[in-house]
C-alpha cells in the first residue's frame, strides 16, 4: 500500500539529501493557456532537480531504507536515463556499488552522466530485449539489490513529495498534471494530493505515440503497446506497473494525450519565454496546459516539470524542426 504517511515519512527521509524545488509561474504562459477560460498555472521545477529530474527524490528514499547486508551487496536498476542518473548518485552518495542497464540508443548526455556520478552503464537493445530481465540477471549476477524505475512503493512515496511541497506553496489548485511513463510519479503525487485535498482533480499525461496508460485506462487492465519512437524518451514504458496502475485507476481523472509536435513547441515556449531548460519528456504535462487538453473549468493548475536532462544535439534538432 502507498498512504500519505509513507510519503511523510520520505519527505523527513530525503529532505536532507534533495533539493526543494521551487514554484514558478509565467504570465505569458498562462495568457497563452487561457483561450478558454482565464487559467493561472503553478510549475514544479523537478528539472532544477538534483540529477535534472524527479527520480532522485525515489532514488534516495529506495537507497537510504536499504539494509547494512543490501548495502554491501550493491544495487541495479535499470532506466532510460534520469532513473539512471538518480540511482547512480543516490548510490555513491550511500558508498553503494550500483550497476545500470540503459538502452544503446540512450542520450549520450545521460549515459555520460550516469557514468560521471560512478556507475557501471551495460546496454541492452530495445527493440529486442526486455529491459528488466536484463537488469534481473545482472542483479543475479552481482548479487545485488534491484532498484526499479516505478514499480515499488519506496520509489512511489519518494516521488509523492514533491507534491507535498507543491500543495504547501500552492494549496488551493483545481488539479495537478503529470507527465505518466510507468506510473511513479502519479501514484506518489495523486497520493499525497488526494489525500491532502479530494477535490483536486489528478491528470496522467503521455504521448499520443505512446498511450499504454490510457489504452489500460480505458479497458481497465494493464495493456501493452510497442515501443514507441516519440520524442519523449523517458516516456516510452510500453506497459503501467503492476503496483502503480491499480493506483492510477483509482486516482485519475482521466488520461491526457500530447503529440510531439505538441511538446516541441512548449518545451521552446518553456525555453524562450520562461527560461527554464526542459526534456521533451519533463514538457508533456505543460503541453496538456497550453494545448488546451484540460477541462474548461481547471483555473488553478499545477504542474509538474519533472526533468531537465536533454541531449544538446537532439535540443538543438529539435528547434530547428520548429523553425
Amino acid at each position: 500500500m502507498l498512504t500519505i504517511e509513507h510519503i511523510r515519512e520520505a519527505h523527513a527521509r530525503i529532505a536532507p539529501h534533495v533539493h526543494r524545488t521551487p514554484v514558478v509561474t509565467s504570465r505569458s504562459f498562462d495568457e497563452a493557456a487561457s483561450e478558454t477560460a482565464e487559467r493561472r498555472v503553478f510549475f514544479k521545477c523537478e528539472n532544477l532537480q538534483r540529477t535534472g529530474s524527479f527520480k532522485f527524490r525515489g532514488a534516495t528514499n529506495s537507497i537510504l531504507c536499504l539494509t547494512e547486508d543490501e548495502r554491501r551487496r550493491g544495487v541495479a536498476a535499470f532506466s532510460s536515463g534520469n532513473h539512471a542518473q538518480a540511482v547512480a548518485l543516490a548510490a555513491r552518495k550511500a558508498g553503494v556499488r550500483a550497476s545500470i542497464v540503459m538502452p544503446s540508443d540512450a542520450p549520450r548526455a545521460k549515459v555520460e552522466a550516469t557514468r560521471a556520478y560512478g556507475a557501471e552503464v551495460i546496454f541492452y537493445d530495445r527493440q529486442r530485449e526486455d529491459r528488466e530481465q536484463v537488469a534481473r540477471r545482472v542483479a543475479e549476477r552481482e548479487g545485488s539489490l534491484l532498484v526499479p524505475p516505478f514499480d515499488d512503493y519506496r520509489i512511489m512515496a519518494g516521488q509523492g513529495t514533491c507534491a507535498l511541497e507543491l500543495l504547501e506553496d500552492v494549496p488551493d489548485l483545481d488539479c495537478i498534471l503529470v507527465p505518466c511513463s510507468g506510473g511513479g510519479l502519479f501514484a506518489g503525487v495523486s497520493t499525497a494530493t488526494k489525500a491532502i485535498n479530494p477535490g483536486i482533480h489528478c491528470f496522467p499525461v503521455e504521448p499520443e505515440t505512446a498511450d499504454d496508460t490510457l489504452q489500460s485506462f480505458r479497458k481497465g487492465e494493464r495493456v501493452t503497446t510497442p515501443p514507441s519512437s516519440t520524442i519523449a524518451d523517458g516516456l516510452r514504458v510500453v506497459t503501467p506497473g503492476k503496483l502503480t496502475f491499480p493506483i492510477l485507476q483509482r486516482m485519475a481523472e482521466d488520461v491526457l494525450m500530447v503529440s510531439d509536435e505538441e511538446i516541441a513547441a512548449t518545451l521552446g515556449f518553456i525555453l524562450f519565454r520562461m527560461k527554464l531548460l526542459v526534456e521533451p519528456s519533463g514538457a508533456a504535462a505543460a503541453s496538456a496546459v497550453l494545448f488546451q487538453k484540460l477541462p474548461p473549468d481547471a483555473r488553478r493548475i499545477g504542474v509538474v516539470l519533472s526533468g531537465g536532462n536533454v541531449d544538446p544535439e537532439a535540443l538543438v534538432k529539435l528547434l530547428e524542426e520548429r523553425n
